[in-house]
């Protein structure tokens, strides 16, 4: 029978010659014996939300999803050892129990912990660094099944380099992550004009802990998100409620008029300006995991990148501009991050706007992302590791000040490339 991996959009699938679940650190070193044996790769898959071929291997394809416990929490510095497997949500919940929880999350929590620090997942927020900065240390298995201990101590650039290493360096087994205090979020969306957000841009994004919007191209209006902390007590809405809002009108009602679209390609404008108008105000007071994160049951590909902050409103509205000339019923998301150190992380060493554009499945994306990229490059930007993009190792390599930093760790701790995959000797290049 074939081992078959599909992704979470569908779009992406191999059929590898082992697909393994293993229990423990010593089964995945039994199987790096195995792959070192056969002369087989290895990749490990987290919970598919990669967009992108980084996954596929046709050697041994690991998935961590029994390396999902809790190792160790001390309450009194915020260091939390977790497994590598155990996803945002199920970490967020665990650790809620110990007054603990993570400094910033992204709009979805079903990534394994490995997988979204290993591809740059981020949140938003200008003062708030993406997902791999929490990460104090890392526990990095090697081709021969030896482990190492990664951190700014032991290991300064294998440290900086596993932070985001796109799986290219050995199977993350455990990672140690500084948490915070748990805390609560007054989530506010509320339809506000695009021109009114870019005109005063500064203020929505330094004004709230978190900000982000969409924004449709044939709408004049941005659905905006603010979420800031709160002296409150959480306040859970009903399930009947969550159900309306985050499955019925979000989901359900949302991929029904984007299969509308798919079919009659004309209503796009239509169904854009009539879907950000239903964008009403909408008020959350919750733990900030629940408030950050919502269901995503619509498929569809993304590419998202990240370039300076300083060019945030000629890259928004230039993206407008392309998107409307694309029959995608998909919005434009925009988010904000502040810098962070790792070698290949997209937010390193500058104030950061990420931007992200989406087609719904189904419809061909390439014509839209290609010229989305267009503009991106244009502004220096970075591809988020996970998600769709058209570069290669020689028109990234500029992009990042310490690419050959990075290039040396990966030849140090993965001299064979057992690691690797095609993904990876295009956006990285070869192993040496």
């Amino acid at each position: 029978m074939t081992n078959l991996w599909v992704n979470w959009a569908g779009d992406q699938q191999c059929a590898p010659a082992t697909f393994a679940t293993p229990r423990s650190p010593d089964e995945v070193a039994d199987l790096l014996g195995n792959a070192e044996a056969n002369g087989q790769t290895v990749r490990v898959a987290g919970a598919g939300h990669s967009f992108t071929d980084t996954v596929l291997t046709d050697g041994i394809l690991l998935n961590l999803a029994n390396l999902n416990r809790v190792l160790d929490v001390d309450r009194a510095t915020g260091l939390v050892r977790l497994e590598a497997g155990i996803t945002l949500n199920a970490a967020s919940n665990a650790l809620h129990e110990h007054g603990l929880a993570f400094p910033n999350l992204g709009d979805v929590d079903v990534q394994t912990v490995a997988g979204a620090t290993a591809t740059g997942t981020h949140g938003t927020g200008a003062t708030l660094q993406n997902l791999s900065a929490a990460l104090d240390s890392i526990e990095l298995m090697l081709a021969d099944g030896s482990r190492v201990e990664l951190n700014a101590r032991t290991d300064p650039d294998g440290w900086r380099a596993a932070r985001v290493s796109v799986g290219a360096l050995g199977v993350v087994t455990a990672v140690t992550v500084r948490m915070v205090p748990s805390f609560v979020l007054e989530g506010i969306e509320r339809p506000v004009p695009v021109d009114d957000v870019l005109a005063d841009l500064d203020s929505f994004v330094d004004g709230n802990d978190h900000f982000e919007f969409y924004m449709f191209a044939h709408s004049p209006l941005a659905m905006t998100k603010r979420n800031n902390r709160v002296a409150l007590p959480e306040q859970p809405r009903g399930k009947a409620v969550d159900w309306l809002t985050d499955i019925l009108m979000s989901n359900y009602l949302f991929d029904g008029v984007c299969k509308l679209s798919r079919w009659q390609p004309r209503l796009v404008p239509l169904i854009q300006r009539s879907a950000a108008y239903a964008g009403s105000y909408r008020r959350q007071v919750d733990r900030s995991y629940r408030v950050f994160a919502s269901p995503r049951l619509v498929r569809f590909i993304e590419m998202e990148y990240a370039v300076p902050r300083a060019h945030s409103i000629e890259a928004i509205r230039e993206i407008k501009e392309v998107t409307a000339k694309f029959g995608t019923p998909m919005p434009v998301e925009v988010r904000w991050v502040a810098p962070d150190d790792a070698f290949l992380s997209p937010a390193g060493g500058r104030e950061t706007c990420y931007i992200a554009v989406h087609q719904y499945r189904g419809m061909a994306y390439e014509p839209y992302f290609r010229a989305c990229e267009a503009v991106f490059d244009r502004y220096d930007g970075r591809p988020h590791w996970g998600k769709r993009h058209f570069q290669t190792a020689e028109t990234l390599r500029d992009r990042y000040p310490d690419w050959d930093r990075f290039a040396e760790v990966r030849r140090r701790l993965d001299p064979k490339g057992r690691f690797t995959n095609a993904y990876l000797d295009r956006v990285l290049g070869p192993v040496g």
